[in-house]
This record gives structure tokens, sequence and C-alpha cells, in this order.
């Protein structure tokens, strides 16, 4: 067999590997780029390490670093509890709040998952107080993170958008951001009417003034009013102290001098995060225990072995092949396909960094329009990240009461495996078929 069909094969083993024996994908990337790298295709270790994307290493570093940080001085809980008591009494937009305050932490460099560990079960312990379905609120957190998760700050969207230029390829980062935070929104307010949204439109909260007051749910009579008020330790958690303060600043800063002066993300969000810790060292030691280095781990491991395929020649061998279908629809339909189905099942992050490069050739083709099928496949991986399997799906499950827990896992099994077929029709019917983009 050829290089390029042990490498195939190679990279079918990382996924199942890493899947079935719960390992980190990126490890069993490395370990594979050392056996194929080295005793089948015969390259030297520096040719191997040409591949380690040092760019997305201080980018997944940086902004995790900085997160952390927010987090633990409490910046985090300051813009929940600020878009919680932006309602003011209408609970229909408690789970919105909750959509886009995580498409916030995402946007500013949370990774998905991360956030969600932190929206779902403040979400999750609202909607059980307040009569709000699990799944209305677990899937809006969920479709926030990821509608957020794509803008050029963030993981998903820096991960995306470094594949697409180390390929060569036309990009667009911000027309792939509002792409995906309007198909995330859109599919949102489908799962607000799906699962109970139209009830709660009908049931209002009263919110008294004082915010020294305590929390609790006064009998509403049958009228379904209930009256929140605030805690001292609210209060406390959301009083913009001095370190609470300069961190916020330091997430602007972050967002203009990438978005609008174009600096480089990885070393402008490891500069404020460093910053802060030289002004707050004692509060701060902890934060870089906190790096998403599981994350950094996976990401890093397999583009260097996704890098090793394209130099001998695998992307465009398999490229070819997806090409050489005939119709481009359904080639772009089978390349999605293939995403939605394995990121259902193990890491999106890990997906993005490896589907797009095998898309290439076939995008190089001209026969569909490149950023519809770069939106189109990131869509169909990521709308999938619902199913109890993946990360995001898990954290929902168990963020949920345990006597609701069974029901919300096999809710979310239903709704993640419908999206494996629905995702990539309507990402391929929605962004490909027009040939607008």
């Amino acid at each position: 067999m050829s290089v390029q069909i042990w490498s195939i094969i190679g990279l079918v083993l990382i996924f199942l590997i890493a899947t079935l024996r719960s390992v980190n994908m990126g490890a069993v990337a490395f370990l594979g780029t050392f056996l194929v790298g080295t005793f089948l295709i015969h390259d030297s270790a520096d040719d191997l390490f040409a591949g380690f994307p040092g760019d997305l290493f201080a980018v997944l570093v940086g902004v995790t670093l900085l997160f952390a940080i927010a987090k633990s001085n409490g910046t985090v809980d300051w813009l929940i509890q600020a878009g919680v008591r932006a309602v003011r009494g209408r609970i229909a937009l408690v789970p919105w709040v909750m959509f886009l305050v995580t498409s916030l932490l995402t946007m500013v460099g949370a990774v998905v998952p991360g956030a969600v560990a932190i929206m779902a079960p403040i979400g999750l312990s609202f909607a059980a107080r307040y009569r709000i379905n699990p799944m209305l609120m677990g899937l809006l957190i969920i479709n926030g993170a990821t509608a957020g998760g794509f803008s050029p700050i963030s993981i998903f969207g820096s991960i995306t958008n470094g594949v697409v230029e180390r390929s060569g390829l036309p990009g667009n980062p911000l027309l792939l951001w509002g792409s995906q935070f309007v198909f995330n929104l859109a599919l949102s307010v489908v799962v607000f009417f799906l699962f109970g949204g139209r009830e709660l439109l009908h049931r209002k909260v009263e919110t008294e003034s004082d915010p020294n007051d305590r929390i609790e749910e006064v009998p509403s009579g049958g009228s379904g009013t209930t009256t929140i008020t605030d805690t001292a330790t609210i209060t406390e958690v959301t009083t913009l102290n001095p370190q609470r303060a300069l961190t916020l600043t330091g997430l602007i800063v972050l967002a203009i001098g990438a978005l609008a002066l174009e600096f480089d993300v990885g070393l402008l969000s490891l500069s404020i995060a460093t910053v802060l810790c030289v002004i707050f060292p004692r509060s701060t030691t902890a934060c870089v225990g906190q790096v998403a280095w599981p994350t950094v781990l996976l990401i890093c491991g397999v583009v260097t072995y996704v890098s090793m395929m394209e130099r001998v020649g695998t992307i465009e061998f398999l490229g070819d092949g997806v090409a050489g279908i005939g119709a481009p629809l359904l080639a772009a339909f089978v390349i999605c396909l293939i995403g939605a189905a394995v990121s259902a099942f193990a890491s999106t992050t890990g997906i993005l960094g490896a589907l797009i490069p095998l898309a290439v050739p076939f995008l190089l083709t001209g026969q569909v329009g490149v950023m519809g099928m770069i939106i189109a496949l990131t869509v169909a991986s990521s709308v999938v990240d619902s199913s109890p399997f993946s990360t995001s799906g898990a954290l929902v499950v168990a963020g949920s009461p345990p006597e609701l827990r069974d029901g919300v896992f096999r809710k979310l099994m239903i709704w993640g495996m419908s999206m494996i077929a629905i995702g990539p029709v309507v990402a391929c019917l929605l962004f490909v078929l027009p040939g607008w983009l």
C-alpha cells in the first residue's frame, strides 16, 4: 500500500483509539506522527516537528489562561449576573440571556466546553427552580457557546481560520462568525418553541429593587408570578473591584486589538494575561494550571499529524477522490456528513483541524464556493455538540437535576443523533447549494 493509504489508516486508528479508549486524541496523534512518519515515511524529527502549529499553541494557551484568570477573580461571574439581572421580571428572556452570555464568553476566547461547564449548572438550576424545560435551557447554552465560538479570537474560529490560511484558501473570518451566529440563533428559536418557550411568554417574575435582599420564591396564588430579589453574596460577586475591572478591560483590549488592529491573538492574549499575573501574582498563581492543556495537546497533536499527511500528498489524494464523485453537491454533503458523524462522538476541535485540510483539493476545483463549503462543514461538525456523547452535551446532562438526568440524556441523544442527518443537509442547502459564498 502507498504511504497515503497508510496515513489514512493511521488517522482512522487515531480517532478510534481516542474514542474507544478515552485517550486524548492529540496524544494518540503524536504517537501516530512518530510511528507513521519515522518508520513508513522515513521523515526526520525536524520534518515531523515542522508541522507543529506554534501559532495555534500560542492562541490556545493565551486565551485559556486569560479566561482562567477572568473566571478565578469573579469577572466571569460579574458578566453572568449582569446578564441575568437584565431580564427584570421577564422569565422567557432567561434562556436567551444564557445564550448571549455564553456566546460572549466563547467569543472572547473561552473554550466551548469550558463556557458550557460554567453556564450549564447556573442555567439548569434556574430552569429547575422556575419550571423551564431543561432541554430548552441546555440547548440554548450549547448553541450560544457555538455561536460565539467561531469569532476570530475564539478557539473554533482560530482553528478554522488558521487551517484555511495555511491551506492557501481565501477566508473571511467575520463572515464565518456571522454565519455561525445567525444559524445558531435561528436554531435556538426553533428549540425555544419546540421545548416550551411559548408557555414561558405568559409567565412573569417580579423583581424588587433592594439588591441586599434575599432570593426567595413567593407563593403565586395561581398567578404564575414569582418574586426574585438579590442576595448580599451576589452583590459582592458582581461588584466591579479593581482586579475585575482591569480584567474586563483586558478582554475589551483583546477584542479591539484582534478585530480592529489585527494584532496576533495568541501574543496579545498572552501579553494581557501576563500583565494581570504581574499585577495580581497571588490570585493568578493557580491559573496557569487551569489552562486547557488537554485541548492544547489535542489540537497540536492532530494538526501535526495532518501536516504530515499534507506533506506526503495524502490530502491531495483524498481530495481528488471526493472531487471524482462527479456531483459537487453530493461531494460536499459527504464531507459534511463525515464531519457531523465523527464530531458527535469525538472532539469538534479535532475534527475542524482534520477535515478542512481533507476538503482542500475538492475546494480548489472551484466546483463549490470556498467559504460556503467551509461554513457548511463547520456548521455540520458543531451542531452535533448537543449529543450526550460530546463534551457539551455531557455537561448539560451532568448539570441537570438528578431526577431529570436520565430523561435529559435520552432526549439529547435523540436530538444529537438527528442532527447528524439534519445538520449536513441544512448546511449544504443554506451555504453550498446557492453558490453565493
